[in-house]
Parts: C-alpha cells; sequence; structure tokens
C-alpha cells in the first residue's frame, strides 16, 4: 500500500477498543499480546479487554517474569515470550497426503486456510523479524528468489498495527541492530502509547491507505494530534533507546565472525551450552524446518508434515556416515555465525532483530552480545572474510 501524508493522530482507550471491534467486523482474526501460562504471547483477541493492562515483564539472562504496573498501560513491556512467526510460519504444518488405489497412488494437497490477520501491538523488533522472514521466504531477495507458498498465502492482506517500544527489558538490544524501539517498514498503522499524566491516549502515525481506511472505519474521526502529544511521543522512543539492557557492536561484525572462526571461545560457550534450541524456538527469524512422514501400519495412507527444526540437533546436519557438526560447538558457531554474518550474505541482512529472546529463554544465560564482544576481542581481521567452510 502506499504511504499516506497528514497528520497524526490521538486515540483513547475507548477509540482503540473501537478499532479492535471495526477490525473483527471487517472479517479480520486479531492477533495481539496476551497473557498464557504466566507469560506474554500472541494470541487471539476478542476486544480490548483480552489485552494485558496493567502488566509488565521482568527479563534478564535466563529469566522471565511477569510484573504489575499502576499505570494501567496496555503494551506496557518489552518482546513478548513468542513471536509472529507461529501465525505465519506454523511449527508444524501438513504438506501433502497420499493414498494407496487400486490404479496406483492418489497425492492431495490441502489449501491454506483463508484467514485475514490483523496483528495488534506489533513491537518494532517483530515487524523487522517479519521484514527478514519475508526476505528469506517470500523471494524478496535476489540470492534467494524461491518462494514459500504457505507463507506468502499467510502475508497476504495482513493489516500491521505496530507500537513503539516504551519499556525495554535487560536483554533488549534492538537500538543496537537499528530495528527498534519505534518501529520501521512495514507497518499499516503505528501507536505511542501515553500513560502516567491522567489521560491514557494513544498517538497514531498512519503509514498506509489501509491503515488510513481502518482507522477510519472504526469510527469518528480521531482529533488530530498536538505538538505536546508529538514531543510527548517523541519522548517515549528517546528514553527508551537509552534504557536498553543490552548492546551489540555490529560494526563489521560480519569478518569479525568469519575471522574468528577458530577462537577458543567457542569452546567456553559450548562449556555452557545445552544445545536444547531454546534459541532458535523463540527467535522470531530462525526459519529451518524438517519432514515428518506418517503411515498407518496398513501402509494404505500417509501424510508429511513440515516441522520446525534447530540446528542445534545432531540430525540436522546428518549426511550418511554421520552429522557434520557433532559438538556443541560447532552448533553454536554454527548458528550464531549464520544469524549474524552469513546471513547478510544470502539475504543481504542480519538475521537478529535485537529482541533478545535467546538471551532470556537460555536455560543457562548465554548471552549473543557478549559472545559476539568475546570474539571480536580476540579475532584478527586484516581484510574482507570469506565464510568459514
Amino acid at each position: 500500500m502506499s504511504a499516506v501524508p497528514g497528520p497524526a493522530r490521538v486515540l483513547d482507550v475507548a477509540g482503540l477498543a473501537a478499532l479492535v471491534r471495526s477490525l473483527r467486523d471487517d472479517g479480520r482474526t486479531v492477533v495481539a499480546p496476551v497473557v498464557r501460562n504466566g507469560a506474554l504471547v500472541y494470541g487471539q483477541v476478542e476486544s480490548l479487554d483480552d489485552l494485558p493492562r496493567g502488566v509488565g515483564d521482568v527479563q534478564e539472562p535466563g529469566f522471565y517474569r511477569l510484573r504489575h504496573r499502576d499505570d494501567g498501560a496496555l503494551f506496557g513491556y518489552a518482546a513478548t515470550a513468542t513471536g509472529l512467526k507461529s501465525w505465519l510460519f506454523p511449527a508444524r504444518s501438513l504438506l501433502w497426503r497420499g493414498e494407496r488405489t487400486a490404479d496406483g497412488f492418489d497425492v492431495e494437497t490441502d489449501p491454506a486456510p483463508a484467514r485475514r490477520l490483523a496483528l495488534l501491538g506489533v513491537r518494532s523488533c517483530d515487524l523487522a523479524a517479519v521484514t527478514v522472514l519475508d526476505r528469506v521466504l517470500r523471494g524478496r531477495t535476489g540470492a534467494r528468489p524461491a518462494v514459500d507458498s504457505s507463507y506468502a498465502s499467510a502475508r497476504q492482506d495482513v493489516l500491521v498495527v505496530a507500537v513503539c517500544c516504551a519499556d525495554p527489558a535487560g536483554t533488549c538490544f534492538c537500538a543496537s541492530t537499528g530495528t527498534g524501539p519505534a518501529p520501521g517498514e512495514g507497518a499499516d498503522l503505528v501507536l505511542t502509547e501515553l500513560v502516567g499524566d491522567g489521560d491514557h491516549r494513544f498517538v497514531v502515525e498512519v503509514r498506509t491507505t489501509a491503515g488510513a481506511a481502518a482507522l477510519d472505519a472504526a469510527g469518528p474521526p480521531a482529533r488530530t494530534a498536538s505538538s505536546q502529544d508529538l514531543a510527548r511521543a517523541r519522548d517515549v522512543v528517546r528514553t527508551a533507546r537509552t534504557r536498553m539492557g543490552r548492546h551489540l557492536d555490529t560494526e563489521g561484525l560480519r569478518d569479525v565472525l568469519y575471522a574468528g572462526a577458530e577462537d577458543p571461545e567457542w569452546d567456553r560457550v559450548a562449556a555452557r551450552c545445552l544445545a536444547c534450541g531454546n534459541c532458535t524456538l523463540a527467535c522470531p527469524t530462525c526459519f529451518c524446518t524438517t519432514v515428518e512422514d506418517v503411515t498407518v501400519l496398513s501402509g494404505d495412507r500417509t501424510q508429511r508434515w513440515r516441522v520446525w527444526d534447530s540446528c542445534f540437533t545432531p540430525g540436522f546436519s546428518y549426511v550418511h556416515g554421520g552429522s557434520v557438526r557433532d559438538s556443541a560447538r560447532s552448533r553454536y558457531r554454527q548458528w550464531m555465525t549464520h544469524k549474524l554474518a552469513a546471513w547478510v550474505d544470502q539475504f543481504g541482512t542480519s538475521g537478529c532483530v535485537g529482541c533478545g529472546r535467546c538471551i532470556t529463554w537460555c536455560p543457562v544465560g548465554i548471552d549473543i552480545t557478549e559472545e559476539a564482544g568475546a570474539i571480536r576481542a580476540g579475532a584478527q581481521v586484516p581484510h574482507r572474510q570469506e565464510a568459514p567452510r
């Protein structure tokens, strides 16, 4: 959709509730952060009442807890426990089913379910992650022109209402990666929540014609944002930028990691790494999969499923005779070097959006920013490096 010029607007809480109702009345499935099992995840919502009002979070390496906020903020937390990947690229999906017939074997595929999504409360890191997945899975890069039809179908007619992050966690570093705290490209509407001055409201930046139409359909026109509203919105982003819990030095990082392929730091991190794969499951951009075949005992019917996989599993790099990467050292090095270096060669962008989930959800609290810093401290980079073989 094309960009829409014009002034920012202001919604109160009732106006945001009306927007949610309008999106549902338009036949969209509204997905937003909700509290499930003691954590914030993206889930389907029916109304604004389903959002986590007055809920914040505490995130540190290997640590996650929800906390109470006194200001009634609806978006007063950092990155959710899960990203949007599972809504656009499910953890398990049926590729095809087959059945033996008198003439041979029939194969059927199930079309992707038609579902018009509205993504509400999308953090800047998650918006950036979707942009990265678009490059990888929708063929939006010259290095990988193939298109994943399932993902492309799920991405059709998705309306994105993003939100500026006001309260980053101890594991956040999106300011380092240039992916936040203000949302970048890909949003139709961008909200900045203003609380604490007795007037709970949202400054709304309209970025596309679809966003403008959604806002207009929600009810009476929202008032134009005042200079005070805009100043407070800028302060929210400026303050969040200075409160990042982590920092990642991205200058020349690709070459640093290639040059440090044999750094002893890989042995030190491997001594702690459980090779559990939590980092890849929590990461909003990891897209590796494998296939599972399910066959009935009679052998007459079978199904092939695509499921998420992780480069930390022994079978991921298995070829005839064994696994190519048979140690935690080689697997962690593969994951981090691919994420921060080889991804640039393949897709023209880093695979890290600074959400910090891999740090929060690592059982032993391994910190990718610390590991990158340690490799940088020991690496010698005489010239542009090639990827290690």
